[in-house]
């Protein structure tokens, strides 16, 4: 259901500082985690993921590796706490895959524009804010904020407006009463990149706080870095891209000069691959 993105390029940098201890902070269904268990004999990897049903998968996906690894349901940017669960005070590295998974995707949440969902993209369905109470109580001037912000629509305040003069007349419940809207000032007229899919992303980042749970985690992986411990990540759109680079650039040493990026034949097998960048750094 869902194919790990740069796996080989991911892992080999994580595990390339010989270390046997590693938090994997998005572990999804497994993928990335399982890699590691394959290739170092000796690692234990702590798995965190907000998505619980991701975290079901991710056990059954692993259970030949059972008693080297643990799961926790949590939000990266909790990550401090799951580690004083494991009453740990230092690990070997942080491996994050970001952004949004197949599995989320395609479950009825209304993470994807082409089909009819009820409006919801929370990534942790125990969160409190939904896509529906964004598009139906925010004030045209936050959702106009969040549609510049998060998706870098230059269309924004047509967008914004469009949602509040629907809304007033009947509350947007669905994915695809949302898109028709959109629409409806801003056509589709074919091409690759559907009107929808930067709304689509800015509502998604509002809603499960990405960005913002991105730096705190980022700050946190610091304390419990050891010498020559390591961050990889794995990102999918610029505003994620700038925050790690950024990251990288003042508190470690980058283990690569350039993102890497897949290959042609990964995105060949692997189309959601194409947007993917990914960044190492290293504790002094």
């Amino acid at each position: 259901m869902h194919i790990p993105v740069l796996l080989e390029e991911s892992t080999d940098l994580l595990l390339g500082n010989g270390g046997k201890l590693y938090v994997d902070c998005t572990i999804g269904l497994g993928g990335h985690t399982r890699r590691i268990l394959e290739k170092n004999p000796q690692a234990f990897v702590i798995g965190i993921d907000r998505d619980p049903y991701a975290l079901e998968m991710a056990q059954e996906n692993l259970k030949d590796f059972e008693g080297r690894y643990s799961l926790y349901h949590a939000n990266f940017s909790d990550l401090d706490e799951v580690l004083k669960m494991e009453r740990l005070s230092q690990v070997d590295g942080f491996l994050f895959d970001l952004g949004v998974s197949m599995l989320q995707l395609r479950s009825p949440r209304g993470f994807s524009f082409q089909r009819d969902e009820p409006l919801d993209m929370r990534m942790n369905p125990e969160d409190r804010l939904s896509a529906y109470q964004v598009v139906n109580t925010y004030s045209e001037r936050d959702l106009e904020r969040i549609l510049k912000e998060y998706g870098e629509e230059p269309y924004a305040k047509r967008i914004a407006k469009a949602i509040v003069l629907a809304r007033a007349k009947k509350s947007i419940e669905t994915t695809l009463e949302l898109v028709e809207i959109i629409t409806s000032v801003l056509p589709y007229k074919g091409g690759r990149i559907h009107p929808a899919t930067r709304v689509f992303q800015a509502i998604r980042i509002e809603v499960n706080e990405e960005l913002k749970s991105l730096e705190i985690a980022l700050r946190k992986t610091l304390d419990f870095l050891r010498s020559s411990g390591r961050v990889v990540l794995i990102s999918f759109h610029s505003l994620e891209d700038r925050i790690v680079k950024n990251f990288m650039k003042k508190h470690l040493k980058p283990l690569t000069k350039k993102p890497i990026k897949p290959t042609m034949e990964e995105m060949k097998k692997n189309p959601a691959s194409r947007s993917a960048k990914l960044r190492a750094g290293e504790k002094p």
